[in-house]
């Protein structure tokens, strides 16, 4: 086979408050064309999943996958949960019939940077994301039908609305990098009046719908709305200085009407207004196509950056959806995401959750080769002081943690009912300590670092700020009778009680230390506290278990339904504790099936944790079974998700779950397909990347591995669990013969450098390596409100 790749007709060789602002009336009428590839036409209406994603040898891989993941919608959406989303990380909308104009559909405008700045309030309340408002379309005429299409492939929502009065034909995006909404809606003569309303909200955290409010705390004064010569502004003061402002302009093209938006916020100055209104400007003196053409570039190029089809249709349409939803909704150069990304509705969540949700959010960019969307890596980089001066003054010089919750540029605010600190004095202050938090989120930091070995992550980032949140730890350690260092009490996120020795930070402790000496290797760091490190490996007590397998910590067994994992983290995702140790296995497997035993407080991420535990134990059955559980329970009609509010952290670790199914690379073994069920015999993997800066391409056939191809970024050590039967054969990208050596059954150790690559297939077979789409093993429907 040629080195390079051959993308097109040939296929793809894979290698290495109420008040309501009117905007526009009655324009000239006219229509546009919006027709869909048949085979996707079929498929939208109904049609069995196999008949779209059946493809001819011509056809582009990425588009057939893209096509057949669109989301489709024939009944009209009535909640955020059900219908489109449109973002670019900053700028989001959802899009769903409006609760408060009957006949009218709402269009969100929301934005990541919009927040208020009152500290003394918390992070939940004075820090809080605050909402926007919305427009709503408002036709002419009663809605009788829609029919939609969320296009992933070019993030681009199309389709139309049918009344009893005409139809209107739209179009509608964020723009990936101007930040800027469009909304194109082409109407039939009847339907020429309808109307675009602004409405904007009251700018107050929506926690207050939900706790009790601190003393003094109340909502910033209202928004003005401001005519600006063809262009309108809503300016949105705060209390605490600057503002926010929603700015819009609608132009008029051969009968096509054109909505644009934008939001800007500045703090502490009042420059918002000019910021949003030169935006609209430029975005507005363009057609709508030319903003469509960027747009789409991008958006192109990001999804064949990786490619994964499997014959279950219904996960690998959702799968799509996600690579869609994390880039709508994170980019590094973004706040890192909240609980709800762009798209802020009513939630007790208004802020950023350091406890699970934002390491959860962001797993599936290392697999999926998106590192571009790596928020956390530069957040925690860049306010990395933040880290350190909000915890308790003696230990501000040489410690780091994280709260609970923070902004956007990890601040938590004072100490208050319903937000405060969540980092202090464990044991004392307050009373829910969750010292791990930062320490887990320099795993995600350091996975970061693993799928690139780009050394500047792990000597900017990961080592100092590990350094500080390890000797945060370190203050409180202290020996025991027993000779163990022990840790006074702290809190596993959410149980609900104090442990000592808990085993949250017990956990991730023990990583901690031993990754600040593999990295003051790598490094060449003399570092002077490596002895103390070392001795906390020695000495730490062992994590605390029982009959039931890990506790919360000692002299706190788990005895209730609890959705969290944190007391078991050492399995999953630290893999410190592994199924490939046989002594280990009957901990895990116990551990296991009595946390997801109890019944009651069980959520959709206890299933995307489960699944993955189940991945590493090499049950790719009981992992789907776990899948099954989440989609079925949980997993809203657009692939949404609600835990009293929306959180969108769960959808996007079960892809992740599905990452873990199809290939693990912990503990320096890149191992394929290691936990796939028996129904799935075939699959396609390309350019997913592993730890050690390997991008794998691999394939299954027949229910058996056929081959494999890793491209090495960096040179590191290749050592490859390959999964295919019989014996082997090992090339370079030129088909001269590697030479490889056996470390054990089915693993191999390939001398791979730099840019070079190793295909492994069985002896004397020649596979075809393209990149293919693999057909589904039964029908199902499609994600959105397809017909019924």
């Amino acid at each position: 086979m040629p080195s390079g790749s051959a993308r097109g007709t040939g296929g793809t060789y894979v290698t290495a408050p109420t008040r309501r602002t009117v905007v526009g009336g009655a324009m000239a009428a006219g229509t546009i064309g919006l027709t869909a590839p048949a085979t996707v036409a079929r498929a939208a209406s109904g049609a069995a999943p196999d008949t779209a994603r059946r493809t001819s040898s011509d056809a582009d891989p990425w588009t057939t996958v893209l096509d057949d993941a669109d989301m489709v919608w024939q009944k009209m959406p009535t909640t955020w949960y059900e219908g489109p989303y449109l973002g670019n990380a900053l700028l989001g909308s959802g899009i769903y019939a409006d609760p408060d104009t009957a006949g009218a559909v709402r269009f969100t405008i929301q934005h990541t940077e919009v927040q208020d700045h009152r500290p003394e309030f918390g992070s939940l309340f004075g820090l809080a994301r605050l909402p926007i408002g919305h427009f709503t379309l408002e036709p002419v005429g009663t809605i009788k039908a829609v029919d939609w299409r969320l296009r992933l492939r070019d993030a681009e929502l199309t389709g139309t609305i049918t009344t009893d009065r005409g139809t209107l034909t739209l179009r509608a995006l964020v723009h990936n990098s101007r930040s800027v909404m469009a909304v194109e809606v082409t109407p039939t003569p009847g339907e020429t009046g309808f109307r675009w309303v602004f409405h904007p909200a009251e700018a107050i955290s929506p926690r207050v719908a939900f706790k009790p409010v601190p003393d003094g705390y109340t909502g910033n004064p209202p928004a003005t709305v401001e005519d600006h010569h063809g262009m309108r502004a809503a300016v949105q003061p705060l209390l605490a200085g600057g503002q926010h402002v929603t700015a819009w302009r609608e132009r008029t093209r051969s009968g096509r009407r054109t909505l644009h938006v934008t939001v800007a916020h500045s703090h502490p100055r009042s420059t918002a207004r000019d910021r949003a209104l030169k935006a609209v400007r430029a975005a507005s003196a363009l057609p709508y196509d030319a903003l469509a053409a960027t747009h789409r570039t991008w958006w192109h190029a990001y999804y064949r950056k990786s490619f994964l089809s499997l014959p279950d249709a219904r996960l690998q349409r959702f799968y799509w959806i996600q690579l869609y939803k994390v880039a709508s909704a994170a980019r590094a150069d973004a706040p890192v995401m909240a609980t709800c990304g762009p798209w802020l509705e009513p939630t007790p969540w208004p802020a950023t959750w350091w406890n699970l949700n934002v390491q959860l959010e962001y797993w599936l960019i290392h697999g999926s080769n998106h590192l571009e969307l790596d928020a956390v890596t530069r957040a925690l980089g860049e306010f990395r002081d933040n880290l350190s001066n909000q915890l308790h003054t003696p230990y501000r010089k040489d410690s780091a943690g994280i709260p609970r919750t923070t902004d956007m540029q990890l601040v938590n605010g004072a100490s208050v009912t319903n937000g405060g600190f969540a980092v202090g004095i464990p044991g004392q202050d307050p009373p829910t300590p969750e010292v791990g938090n930062l320490t887990w989120a320099l795993h995600n930091v350091w996975l970061s670092y693993r799928h690139t070995m780009d050394i500047a992550i792990l000597r900017d980032v990961v080592f100092p700020l590990l350094r500080k949140a390890v000797a945060y730890y370190l203050h409180f350690l202290t020996p025991g009778s027993d000779g163990k260092l022990h840790l006074p009490a702290t809190f596993s996120p959410e149980y609900g009680v104090n442990a000592p020795d808990c085993n949250y930070d017990l956990m991730l402790l023990r990583w901690g230390c031993a990754t600040l000496l593999d990295s003051a290797k790598i490094l060449g760091v003399d570092d002077p506290s490596a002895p103390r490190w070392r001795e906390v490996l020695t000495k730490l007590t062992p994590y605390p278990v029982d009959e039931n397998g890990f506790m919360i910590g000692a002299g706190v067994p788990f005895a209730k339904s609890h959705r969290h994992y944190s007391h078991m983290l050492a399995v999953y995702p630290l893999y410190e504790v592994t199924w490939e140790d046989p002594d280990q296995r009957e901990l895990i497997e116990t551990s296991l099936n009595h946390w997801v035993g109890f019944e009651g407080a069980l959520q959709g991420y206890t299933f995307t944790g489960a699944a993955s535990m189940s991945a590493q134990m090499g049950r790719g059955e009981d992992a789907l079974k776990y899948l099954g559980e989440l989609m079925t329970r949980f997993i809203q009609p657009n692939t949404l998700y609600k835990e009293s509010g929306p959180v969108i952290e769960t959808p996007l670790s079960a892809a992740q779950s599905l990452h873990d199914m199809v290939c693990q690379s912990w503990g320096g073994v890149i191992r394929v397909f290691p936990a796939l069920p028996a129904a799935w015999r075939e699959l396609v993997v390309h350019d997913f990347r592993t730890q050690g800066a390997f991008l794998l391409s691999a394939a299954r056939e027949g229910g058996v591995t056929r081959w494999v191809r890793l491209r090495s970024e960096a040179g590191a050590p290749c050592v490859v669990r390959h999964s295919l039967p019989g014996s082997i054969e090992v090339h370079d990208e030129h088909g001269r013969r590697l030479p490889y050596e056996h470390v054990g059954a089915g693993t191999i150790r390939i001398a791979l450098g730099r840019r070079h690559e190793a295909v492994i297939t069985a002896r004397g077979d020649h596979p075809d390596m393209r990149v293919r789409p693999v057909e589904p093993n039964e029908a199902a429907p499609r994600w959105g409100l397809p017909a019924s």
